[in-house]
């Protein structure tokens, strides 16, 4: 069973890349393979809200990260997802390529594990947390634990490392990664289907845009 790690720093060797090869290590430790993708630092597409999506069963836009992204989400059993804390939330580059990625692939991303770690010089990282997880808790995305917020703390490349109980956290998530890929691998259950959607606008229906 594989799981994808992206990291979505703008940095490929800073201490977002260290804590979550760090987490890749004690992932195949307990059994897992894995794959990470780097997202890189060029300027990335965000969602327009175009909805062709909805047609197309992807994204209009083809750039390379969104096709390499889906990609690698097909092959993958499980997701994590790491950012740095940028201004009390994941890097704005991350964030629009999740958009589109969570808005167009659906299918893909129902009933796999997913996690996220977020990485700090001191604070943020809680809002940074919450925000990632939000994308798996729309998607009906199962979430592992640990034995607290997978957050860890460092400003210098390398500094993450030193952080004794973000390291803790990273390893108590492999350990509960593996056994929920493992549990699921076992049981004779499928994963629930989701209802058909019930939209509700918080509107009411008599009104035109031109009454709002």
């Amino acid at each position: 069973m594989k799981v994808l790690l992206i990291n979505g720093s703008p940095h490929s060797n800073g201490n977002t890349a260290d804590a979550l090869n760090y987490l890749a290590q004690n992932l195949e430790a307990n059994g897992l393979e894995t794959e990470t993708l780097w997202i890189g630092n060029k300027p990335v597409q965000g969602c327009i809200g175009c909805y062709k999506c909805m047609e197309l069963g992807r994204c209009v836009f083809t750039d390379e990260l969104y096709e390499r992204t889906r990609l690698a989400i097909s092959n993958a059993d499980a997701i994590v997802i790491g950012s740095p804390t940028y201004y009390a939330g994941p890097a704005g580059s991350l964030c629009a390529l999740l958009d589109r990625v969570f808005y167009s692939c659906g299918p893909l991303l129902r009933g796999k594990p997913a996690a996220s770690v977020a990485i700090a010089r001191r604070g943020g990282a809680t809002t940074t947390f919450d925000r990632l997880n939000k994308y798996f808790q729309i998607m009906g995305m199962p979430m592992p634990n640990s034995q607290y917020w997978t957050i860890a703390y460092g400003r210098r490349p390398g500094d993450v490392l030193l952080d004794a109980e973000g390291l803790q956290t990273l390893r108590n998530l492999a350990a509960n990664m593996a056994w929920l890929l493992n549990a699921i691998a076992a049981s004779p259950t499928p994963f629930p289907q989701r209802e058909p959607w019930t939209p509700t606008h918080f509107i009411r229906p008599d009104l035109s845009p031109t009454n709002s």
